[in-house]
């Protein structure tokens, strides 16, 4: 049986693939990312997963390899990490009140026969309006500045969110469903 490789040191994705039953190991492509604007967001997402993919894939034989990158978009402009507390208040207080949209882009590798697949979600999240207390209050907690968008949605982020239009574990890092659905296409059948 192939071994599964996680191309990731995000916590997150470890934890949804063991939600799912994947036993895998993890190996980060330690891959520079940099954000090409000249991409539209779901390219980019895409070409971030495969590069990630495909630097891991050259180290392990007859593996699995799964990558993803998640990139949120607000008014078309990519919204990172935050930098800095204050950095993270200026981007929760764009969120507030609006719409924005987290594009995951993975790739999945078979290192033994070559074959490479990717795909791009999408994810609608909808904010309800926020105030200034709450967005410091969650600032001070420390959980928005290691997250794209400068929340977590399976975290206290959660409060936030009015209703999401698809897939929730995509705004996490991974959609589940559309994963499981390529990781068929592989022969493999997700044991749930």
């Amino acid at each position: 049986m192939k071994k599964f490789v996680l191309a990731s040191t995000s916590p997150r994705r470890a934890g949804l693939l063991k939600q799912i039953g994947l036993k895998f190991v993890v190996d980060p492509s330690n891959h520079e990312e940099t954000l090409n604007k000249e991409l539209p967001p779901e390219r980019l997402a895409v070409v971030l997963s495969l590069k990630k993919a495909r630097a891991v894939a050259r180290r392990h034989r007859n593996a699995i390899v799964i990558a993803a990158d998640t990139i949120g978009v607000l008014d078309g402009v990519i919204i990172g990490k935050p930098e800095s507390a204050a950095d993270a208040r200026r981007i929760l207080r764009k969120l507030s009140g609006r719409t924005h949209r987290v594009i995951t882009g993975f790739t999945v590798i078979d290192t033994g026969s070559g074959k490479i697949a990717t795909r791009v979600v999408e994810t609608m999240v909808h904010f309800r309006k926020l105030t200034d207390g709450e967005i410091d209050a969650y600032v001070k907690t420390g959980e928005p500045l290691d997250k794209a968008g400068a929340y977590g949605i399976q975290e206290r982020g959660a409060i936030f969110v009015d209703r999401i239009e698809g897939d929730y574990y995509n705004i996490i890092g991974l959609p589940l469903c559309a994963l499981a659905e390529m990781l068929r296409k592989f022969g493999v059948e997700v044991p749930g």
